[in-house]
């Protein structure tokens, strides 16, 4: 895809194609653009290409390009509240093509692509050609503005190629650059954003057992929605982070990831608790959603709709962490929070071997149920409710043992699992129940909570 060397050495890798094939590619092109406009009559068609320069045209970096600027030309069309009549794309060794037949007129849609054009992150590298309904491709001077300009020196591109100002590599270098850095801000960003939006999912949910939601406060008297969504907004850059570890410690051991998120985790902490007066809201979530964050980094975007590839990848980062967390502990007096007690008492690992084994709660039941409910039809609030449910069932929540014990955390459990037997989607109204009776006793699946986080930054991902 692409080979770099060092921090200013860039080329793109791929099939490459000759003249010719770019020659026959253009009169396909011509052909369809043709084609087109006689099936649709009095429309205006946009002919979206990328400029790309050296003998390789295409490969999976040049096609995020195109695929991004697909979807430009679709947010353009949004701000008028229209859609494209048709659309067409074609995945070639010579080039991507995408063709928009839209019911507008051909000045105002050119106003649309050159915005695009001049103002997207890699917009240089986008070809939107706009042709009116007699075929005629409408010029950026129409629309009153100037020729688009060289990639390396800012002068009329025009030019630069008549008078060969720049060798085909010193440009191919230039792109592949582009391309690069465009695909790494999109996916920290991507990521960062849904790991944000995947707590305040969590936290939306109604009703959760114990926990806090829309409707009340769960067993906490100290935090509401309000205190979780200002812990969840401080905590983006964090996960921003944890990606950017993840991107840059890919060629390395999944160690070396895991220490470097560490030390973020700890500052991340020191952010959640400034916007919340003290409170803990995110902890838990800082680690596993910070692992998350950082196996997408290291994986190709290609893996992020495998939720058991991104699984695996956090087992990997998180491996022997319970046992080098715990190694110094000889006897109860060494345990100084209770995620150590209930180790050297009962040898549960909690959320760190749930991390080690690769958040197996999460890829067993989370979000096999959370999207079994939305398949059926179910809203996103009411899937998230019955797959938190799951969760408890699952996994064993180390906060039900810290309020409850460790016998009522089982007996708790035990009563959810016949629950779900009895019905695998309960109503409204028995969750409502199950709320009522873990408030009465002080009880929160706050672990199961982060997980029921996970499952959904996971489910969000197959939708990038």
């Amino acid at each position: 895809m692409i080979s770099q060397n060092s921090d200013k050495d860039y080329s793109l890798s791929g099939p490459e194609v000759s003249v010719m094939d770019m020659m026959e590619a253009r009169e396909r092109r011509l052909f369809r653009q043709t084609e087109l406009l006689r099936r649709y009559p009095g429309s205006t068609l946009v002919c979206f290409t990328m400029n790309i320069a050296g003998p390789v045209k295409n490969n999976p970096l040049i096609r995020r390009g195109f695929l991004h600027g697909c979807e430009q030309i679709r947010q353009q069309l949004m701000r008028f509240r229209r859609k494209s009549t048709f659309e067409l794309s074609f995945d070639e060794t010579t080039g991507n093509e995408g063709y928009f037949i839209i019911d507008m007129p051909a000045f105002t849609v050119k106003q649309m692509t050159s915005e695009v054009e001049d103002h997207d992150a890699i917009g240089r590298l986008f070809d939107m050609d706009v042709l009116d309904e007699t075929g005629r491709k409408l010029d950026r001077s129409e629309i009153g503005l100037g020729p688009r300009t060289c990639l390396l020196c800012g002068e009329p591109a025009k030019i630069c190629a008549r008078s060969r100002t720049h060798t085909a590599a010193q440009l191919q270098a230039k792109t592949a650059q582009m391309l690069t850095d465009f695909v790494r801000a999109a996916d920290v960003q991507v990521i960062a954003r849904d790991a944000c939006r995947a707590l305040l999912y969590e936290v939306c949910t109604t009703p959760k057992p114990g926990l806090v939601d829309r409707a009340n406060t769960g067993s906490h008297r100290d935090m509401d929605i309000f205190t979780f969504m200002d812990s969840a907004s401080a905590l983006m850059p964090y996960f921003r982070r944890c990606a950017e570890a993840g991107m840059d410690t890919r060629s390395e051991a999944p160690s070396e990831t895991f220490r470097l998120i560490r030390q973020e985790g700890v500052i991340a902490e020191r952010e959640m608790l400034a916007v919340t007066g003290g409170v803990n809201t995110h902890k838990g979530a800082i680690f596993s959603m910070g692992i998350v964050c950082a196996a997408l980094g290291r994986l190709d975007h290609s893996l992020w709709k495998d939720p058991a590839a991104v699984l695996a990848e956090c087992g990997r980062i998180a491996e022997g962490i319970a046992a080098r967390d715990f190694s110094r502990l000889k006897n109860p007096a060494d345990a100084g929070t209770v995620g150590e007690k209930l180790f050297l008492e009962y040898g549960i690992r909690g959320v760190r071997g749930q991390a080690e084994d690769g958040f197996p709660a999460v890829l067993n039941a989370g979000l096999p149920v959370l999207e079994r409910e939305l398949s059926n039809g179910a809203s996103m609030d009411r899937a998230g409710a019955v797959a938190l449910l799951a969760i408890i069932s699952a996994e064993t929540d180390t906060n039900l043992i810290a309020r409850g014990g460790r016998q009522r955390q089982l007996e708790v459990t035990q009563q959810i699992r016949e629950l779900l037997s009895q019905d695998p989607s309960p109503s409204v109204s028995r969750i409502e129940a199950l709320d009522l009776q873990f408030i009465s006793e002080n009880l929160s699946p706050g672990g199961s909570a982060d997980l029921l986080g996970l499952s959904y930054m996971l489910h969000f991902m197959k939708e990038t």
